[in-house]
């Protein structure tokens, strides 16, 4: 704690010997995920990504070599397996990122301690909440972080090919006949996603049918039995890792179900599917093709 405390007053003097300079510097103002707005005075060099997903999305915005720390589980690209740990995203090291001296901090909304990040922006660190919840947004915050790091040119390329490959995607699959779908997300408890998800939009770019779409929870918890009484001509996981298929063999317990019946059991790498990113349009296209062979064993 006491170490703590003596990092935090480095900070705060840091901080208010830069407001107390004469130096003259154009501020840059984005707005962030949930309508705060994020000011830079000057290119962000130190970034700080707290989860595996945002780690992702700075290095395709271009901003990877200014990145200086991330949380566990942010393996991709390889070289963000090298940046310095901060915690993990639901249990931040505070005293570690202070000692990074962050001159950004990119949190994720919809996992990082509320109270921890507070605290960052209380001692006036800039921080970006990245919501990213569809594809459009992905795109939006490829631009967004661009600018705060001073490598628009690199975000806006990435940004731009994301719309492209998804609208490309959108015009081949317009007419395909619909498919019943279940997505398990986790095997114990039984997960899955709703109609917000981002991997419910990733089926419907596909003419896939999410079975539970209008559950209320974006990850919901149910019951096999529920699953049985929708019978799901495909179902698709990703397992407990990027070439885990194990899940998929609890449902052949079930012969009678139509997704079994038909061999319509389905691996997908979570990696390109559970993180809003770029890459969220491969993992799409590999739900396209899943969905293609359905059609074709009817």
């Amino acid at each position: 704690m006491t170490r703590l405390l003596a990092v935090l007053g480095v900070v705060a003097l840091a901080l208010g010997a830069g407001a107390a300079s004469g130096e003259a510097r154009a501020a840059k103002c984005v707005t962030d995920d949930t309508g705060r707005e994020i000011c830079v005075e000057r290119p962000a060099e130190r970034i700080i990504a707290l989860s595996p997903g945002v780690t992702e999305l700075l290095y395709a915005a271009g901003a990877g070599e200014r990145l200086v720390g991330a949380v566990s589980f942010s393996d991709h690209p390889d070289a963000a397996a090298e940046l310095p740990r901060v915690g993990s995203y639901d249990r931040l090291d505070l005293e570690a990122m202070l000692a990074l001296s962050p001159d950004l901090v990119v949190a994720w909304s919809g996992g990082n301690p509320e109270e921890q990040v507070e605290r960052l922006i209380s001692l006036g660190i800039p921080v970006f909440y990245s919501d990213a919840d569809d594809f459009a947004t992905i795109a939006s915050n490829l631009e967004r972080l661009g600018a705060l790091a001073n490598t628009r040119s690199t975000a806006h390329q990435t940004a731009s090919q994301l719309r492209s490959e998804v609208a490309a995607l959108r015009r081949r699959h317009a007419d395909a006949e619909p498919v019943s779908v279940f997505y398990q997300v986790w095997q114990s408890p039984l997960m899955t996603i709703n109609g917000e998800h981002w991997i419910s939009q990733a089926l419907a770019l596909c003419g896939g049918v999410n079975l539970f779409a209008e559950q209320s929870a974006l990850v919901p918890r149910i019951g096999v039995e529920a699953v049985l009484g929708r019978d799901p001509e495909a179902i698709i996981t990703g397992g407990r890792g990027k070439a885990d298929a194990a899940w998929l063999d609890a449902w052949r317990e079930f012969p009678d179900m139509t997704a079994v019946r038909q061999d319509n059991l389905f691996f997908i790498n979570p990696d390109l599917v559970q993180r809003a990113t770029p890459r969220l349009v491969e993992g799409t296209r590999d739900i396209c093709r899943h969905l293609e062979a359905v059609r074709e064993r009817r």
